[in-house]
């Protein structure tokens, strides 16, 4: 590093593979997911071939090959094969339509995009960077005309801004930033809602959709529940601990069932610097969430960035953000009774009493899954009865034992340790240190929980865990059953009497992933999966209509995987059960993010981030990618044109539902 340059930044924001920030000795799922197997010798459902291999013969495998072979997968498609180019790929027989770029206008007056004159008044009214979780709220109860609500995670100054980087022994070094660089920044994060229509077959945006709307890192906010006007939120520019401003990080979300968009804050932490004061209580909770890992420069020109001149800044951030799509003036709240961790995703149903129930993972490695539970019940006629629901409730942490077993365990201020004598003196403590309060209940530490999707179909819950490779032999348990963890795996839960509101329940693996036919890996995919279908570091999930299951990765590569991220059909259910097969591949460079199938299954949105990141580890270019050098220029292929974060609508060619 000179004075005149920043080493460029594997982004702390994105690879959470990183330092890890759990000081406790609880077990790990690891662990857990070892004695299980120890115990039980043989689970029922996904096997890693290694187990299969020591307990069943040859004959009994190729029988129920057999057997599998008989039975119908739920998903009907032409396989895409795997691999790695500048373009995006799709089954055969559907199209994927690029419906929304970085900066896109979304409104009337939005201007143009000019990549070479950005400006943070024009971003701010643009599609922001690095679109992630992607929902849609019909309008009149279409699945042909709604609101697209997009999150916008994040942004990669060497893919976006021209002129500042140089490559000095092969390596990125980004000039710093000025003050222009990081307002545009600011305005390119947060979230995006805009008006959709289906024309003809092909999605259009609405620019003068009434709806429409940008939420940035600037955009004023409100703290609620059991936080709000705390003395540990109160700040120089906010003496009343309520207002705050914009939202950063958001990764995955969710849609209520009232119609209102849910946005996570995941890894805020990387955009604090600074140092705390010597005397600030808050040093051990900042510690636990990694604070500061600079990441961005923002706490140059914003003093609500720098710890040394608003220490209690960064407890406004971690939450989970609600915003009413139906008034595009109205002020999102931080609703401070979901917890403060890194959340990812943020997906809800409703359980059997009328509660709405919240699962939440906390994107971390040997960090933890949560889930919320409302206090009140919903009200499908009432939609102005539903808008506080999320302000009151009780939060879980799960604790997953070697025999199958879940509990989730309440984090609530005077039950168990979860007391003054251990620096909780109100539920409002509890909620800001959210990490160590999961610590001292000893919750089970995970490999990196990401997306989490109930399944109102079957009644089960998927959870989205990518890869732990901090994970060491004696770490590992039941349901983390791998050091090592380069590649993750999936954890089906069942709740007791199919009530997602249940405290208990039961959970198996669902998958193993990784290459089956690297014996050491010890993937659990079918026999069934081909060299194609298997896939590595899963992420984010949706459910569809049908109850089936679709994955999006994160962290396929040339050197890991040989292959780019992409869309997988993974069967859950009969003979077919653990078949993957390849539906959607990014560009070099890029994550895949969404998925989401709307209600009437004849579109799926996905989300294409950071197309071009990287470039010398694919043999095609073998040299850092940037603005000027890159390894991609997807989605426009123009040499005009930086490579752009966009949205893709994948249809089927004449009509009709996807992967049927």
């Amino acid at each position: 590093m000179n004075d005149q340059s920043q080493p460029f930044r594997t982004s702390l924001l994105e690879e959470n593979d990183g330092p890890g920030h759990n000081p406790t000795n609880n077990p790990t799922m690891g662990e857990i997911i070892a004695s299980r197997f120890s115990r039980r010798g043989f689970l029922k459902g996904s096997l890693a071939v290694s187990a299969i291999a020591a307990t069943v013969s040859p004959m009994a495998l190729m029988l129920a090959d057999d057997a599998r072979a008989e039975e119908k997968s739920a998903f009907v498609f032409e396989e895409v094969e795997a691999g790695i180019d500048q373009k995006h790929h799709v089954a055969s027989g559907y199209d994927a339509d690029v419906l929304l770029r970085w900066g896109d206008a979304l409104f009337p007056d939005s201007p143009e995009f000019d990549p070479k004159n950005q400006s943070p008044e024009a971003q701010a009214k643009q599609f922001g960077y690095n679109n992630d979780y992607v929902g849609f709220i019909p309008i009149d109860g279409s699945s042909e005309h709604g609101l697209l609500v997009v999150n916008h995670e994040y942004t990669n100054e060497h893919l976006m801004f021209p002129g500042i980087v140089k490559v000095v022994e092969g390596k990125i070094e980004v000039a710093p930033a000025d003050q222009k660089r990081v307002d545009i920044e600011m305005a390119a994060h947060g979230g995006t809602i805009v008006e959709i229509k289906k024309v003809d077959g092909k999605w259009q945006v609405v620019k003068d959709g009434k709806l429409n709307r940008r939420i940035t890192a600037n955009t004023e906010m409100q703290l609620t529940g059991p936080v709000a006007g705390h003395d540990r939120v109160k700040t120089n520019a906010d003496p009343s601990g309520t207002k705050v401003f914009g939202t950063m990080n958001n990764c995955a979300g969710g849609v209520t069932p009232w119609g209102t968009y849910v946005m996570s804050e995941e890894n805020f932490n990387g955009y604090f610097s600074g140092e705390l004061p010597k005397d600030s209580k808050e040093a051990e909770n900042y510690k636990r969430l990694g604070i500061p890992e600079t990441a961005y420069e923002w706490g140059k020109f914003h003093d609500r960035f720098d710890l040394a001149k608003e220490p209690n800044e960064a407890n406004r951030f971690g939450w989970i953000v609600e915003v009413d799509v139906n008034d595009p003036a109205s002020v999102p709240k931080k609703r401070t009774t979901m917890g403060r961790f890194k959340h990812e995703g943020a997906e809800s149903i409703v359980a059997k009493g009328g509660q709405v129930v919240f699962y939440l993972g906390d994107d971390s490695r040997f960090d933890y899954v949560y889930k919320f539970v409302t206090s009140g019940k919903f009200s499908p006629d009432d939609r102005a009865a539903n808008m506080d629901l999320l302000n009151d409730g009780t939060l879980y942490v799960a604790k997953f034992d070697a025999e199958g077993g879940v509990e989730w365990l309440p984090i609530v201020h005077g039950s168990g340790p979860l007391n003054a004598e251990n620096g909780f003196a109100s539920q409002a403590d509890v909620l800001i240190e959210t990490r160590r309060a999961g610590d001292l209940l000893g919750a089970t530490k995970m490999d990196r929980p990401e997306d989490i999707q109930p399944n109102s179909v079957n009644g089960k819950v998927y959870v989205m865990l990518t890869n732990n490779t901090k994970r060491k032999d004696d770490q590992i348990d039941a349901a983390n059953p791998r050091a090592k963890n380069a590649f993750g795996h999936i954890i089906e839960i069942t709740e007791d009497g199919g009530d997602f509101a249940a405290t208990k329940g039961k959970w198996e693996i669902l998958l193993k992933c990784g290459d089956p036919s690297v014996a050491d890996v010890g993937a659990s995919f079918s026999t069934d999966t081909t060299k194609n279908g298997w896939f590595g570091m899963p992420d984010n999930c949706a459910v569809d209509a049908d109850g089936r299951l679709w994955v999006a990765t994160d962290g396929n590569s040339p050197k890991e995987t040989g292959r780019t991220d992409g869309i997988w059909a993974v069967d859950i259910a009969g003979p077919a059960r653990t078949t993957s097969k390849l539906f959607f591949r990014v560009p070099v460079g890029a994550e895949m993010c969404g998925p989401l199938m709307l209600p009437d299954m004849a579109t799926m949105m996905v989300a294409v981030q950071h197309p071009g990141d990287g470039g010398e580890d694919w043999e095609g270019f073998g040299r850092p990618s940037y603005y000027e050098d890159l390894s991609t220029r997807w989605p426009d292929f123009r040499d005009d044109m930086p490579v752009r974060p966009s949205v893709v609508a994948i249809t089927k060619k004449g009509g009709g539902k996807i992967g049927v």
